[in-house]
């Protein structure tokens, strides 16, 4: 932020290199398994080759490849090579449709609960909020990362899987066979119970959910349509699925399995799973249950799922992608004027040349489920496709060092998936960003990120039309916590350190873009802001739903976790159906309401 810079210490250099196993060797730009190409370019090969294209067709030529391929990944056979290239043609820019312009909620889907709910927010709250702000005239909803994780973990930011979801999500009385339960009633009583305490325990949650559920797998005969979409998923849903049932049936974290199981491909886990077959099956099962139901919450209206920047090093993907992570590392960012003492989020960074090696394919699977069923993909912290902070084992946040990645061919992916969905992405770029980051996003028509907390004028003609507008985000105060000084409160009673000139000015700010004085009622500031909003010329505007209910409280302060602050746990103060009749939500939905519906 202060726009300095700072040389690596050599040692700091040693550790980073280790952890990438390329020191003193460093991977040549012709080893590489993959090769991008634009479509509508010929690409030269320099000699005879054999193309396998998506769909099957060879083509056989010689010197340059057709200019006219399809989108698509296809394999190139070429002289002395004794694998084929993976050949991506990619159209080089994301979807983005003439004239976009519509307005959304953003939405943390566990605080929205229902009536219905067991303890948290579902993918059936989701729809039934989804046809509502359709009525209205919303053309999205932002949600927050649905992906899989540990039961017991809040954040939706720690993922064990960005590949697939979180059954926590799932409405069981939807689940197909469940009206058939015995205990179903007495066990939605109980959930629904869990409503009584605003915040969430997702352990209790979970423990009557999966009562549920494991009852209905148990009856669950042939389905040709699970049978179909479970073996389309191939692999990816197979890799997930065993390391589920493995993590249930052994003690601790991956790491610490015996050497055998350690590995996907491991010598011993066709033994560990010999008879768990039902148990594998399950979690597959699970993923097919979350993909139906998910498919139906965007019916209504379109969905912007948000991508994760990494994953926990224990879950999943990191059994699943380990030759493709350096692990032992971590990512976060180094000291800025907001974080002074830098950030560790505790995240494995993928390996930028063993991505490669790995023809981009966790990188592939990642964006393609992130698309999947949605109108457009916010990716978190997009500049790490550019460079993250790897900070070495045994190191502090401030001891890291920037790792550069391919960033045209990942670019490159995320427009050839968001094409082929038919979905725009947003790319979170807040923060410290370098300025030629921004030129590339923009050119690939990646919608930027813009906040009236952060940005100097108010919305106007000065904000950028290719952009998502917003108030603020769920790590940042709420205009109810501003506005009366309670965000600032928490902080200081969590003893963070604070910044009350900061927070003196960012009220300001707002006071005179909306004329009013310090003493004006918070809910007159909530809907002022929120018309002001609706002036930028953005694509995308969007309220939270914080916001729409002057709630107070943010999602999650960063740096705070525990019993000290519920962090991603926290519940909306309203019911959906006290949302549907708030006088303070309709407010904001019709000063949002000149933003026209996509």
């Amino acid at each position: 932020m202060r726009h300095q810079w700072h040389d690596t210490a050599p040692a700091i250099q040693r550790a980073v290199a280790t952890a990438m196993e390329a020191e003193g060797r460093p991977p040549r730009q012709g080893d590489s398994p993959v090769r991008v190409v634009r479509a509508g370019h010929p690409a030269g090969v320099g000699g005879p080759y054999e193309l396998t294209l998506e769909d099957g067709t060879t083509l056989r030529g010689e010197g340059r490849l057709p200019s006219d391929l399809p989108l698509g990944y296809h394999d190139l056979d070429v002289p002395g090579r004794a694998e084929p290239l993976r050949l991506i043609v990619s159209p080089g820019r994301c979807h983005l449709a003439p004239g976009m312009r519509a307005w959304g909620w953003a939405v943390q889907l566990y605080a929205l609960r229902s009536g219905a709910s067991w303890g948290m927010g579902d993918l059936a709250d989701l729809a039934d909020l989804g046809r509502w702000s359709a009525g209205l005239g919303a053309g999205m909803l932002l949600v927050n990362p649905l992906h899989a994780a540990r039961p017991e973990e809040p954040s939706p930011y720690f993922p064990s899987s960005r590949c697939w979801r979180n059954p926590l999500y799932l409405r069981v009385e939807e689940v197909p066979g469940m009206a058939g339960h015995p205990r179903l009633a007495e066990l939605a009583r109980a959930g629904r119970a869990l409503n009584g305490e605003r915040r969430i325990d997702r352990g209790a949650v979970w423990s009557l959910k999966r009562q549920a559920l494991e009852w209905a797998w148990e009856r669950f005969g042939d389905s040709d349509d699970f049978a179909k979409w479970r073996c389309s998923q191939g692999e990816a849903l197979s890799g997930y699925a065993r390391f589920a049932a493995l993590a249930e049936s052994r003690p601790g974290p991956w790491p610490s399995w015996p050497e055998p199981l350690r590995h996907p491909g491991g010598p011993g886990v066709e033994a560990a799973l010999a008879g768990r077959e039902r148990e594998v099956g399950f979690h597959a099962w699970l993923q097919w249950l979350l993909d139906g139901q998910l498919a139906r919450a965007g019916e209504e209206v379109g969905l912007v799922s948000d991508l994760a920047i990494g994953v926990d090093p224990e879950g999943a993907d990191a059994w699943v992608w380990q030759d493709a992570l350096a692990l032992g590392v971590r990512v976060g960012a180094p000291p800025d004027d907001f974080n002074v003492e830098g950030q560790d989020w505790g995240l494995p960074p993928l390996n930028p040349w063993k991505l490669r090696q790995q023809r981009f394919e966790p990188f592939i699977q990642t964006v393609r489920a992130g698309l999947a069923h949605a109108g457009g993909l916010r990716v978190d912290h997009v500049m790490g496709l550019f460079r993250l902070w790897w900070i070495p084992p045994g190191a502090g946040p401030a001891e890291g060092a920037y790792v550069r990645y391919p960033h045209r061919e990942l670019l490159d992916i995320l427009a050839l998936e968001s094409v082929r969905a038919g979905a725009y992405v947003i790319g979170e770029d807040l923060g410290t960003v370098e300025p030629a980051v921004r030129q590339e996003l923009a050119r690939r028509r990646v919608l930027s990120y813009r906040l009236m907390w952060f940005e100097p004028e108010p919305p106007g003609p000065t904000w950028p039309a290719r952009a998502l507008a917003a108030v603020t985000t769920h790590d940042l105060p709420t205009v109810a916590g501003l506005w009366t000084g309670k965000d600032l409160e928490e902080q200081r009673a969590l003893g963070l350190p604070v910044d009350p000139g900061a927070a003196a000015a960012m009220r300001d700010k707002v006071a005179a873009w909306l004329e009013v004085g310090p003493e004006a009622p918070v809910q007159e500031v909530v809907a002022g802001v929120h018309r002001l909003l609706a002036k930028a010329p953005s694509a995308l505007v969007a309220a939270t739903m914080e916001d729409a209910l002057a709630v107070p409280d943010r999602p999650n302060i960063p740096a705070t976790t525990g019993a000290h602050r519920p962090n991603w746990s926290l519940a909306l103060p309203s019911t959906l159906e006290e949302i549907k009749a708030h006088p303070l939500v309709a407010e904001v939905a019709e000063a949002l309401r000149p933003v026209s519906r996509l």
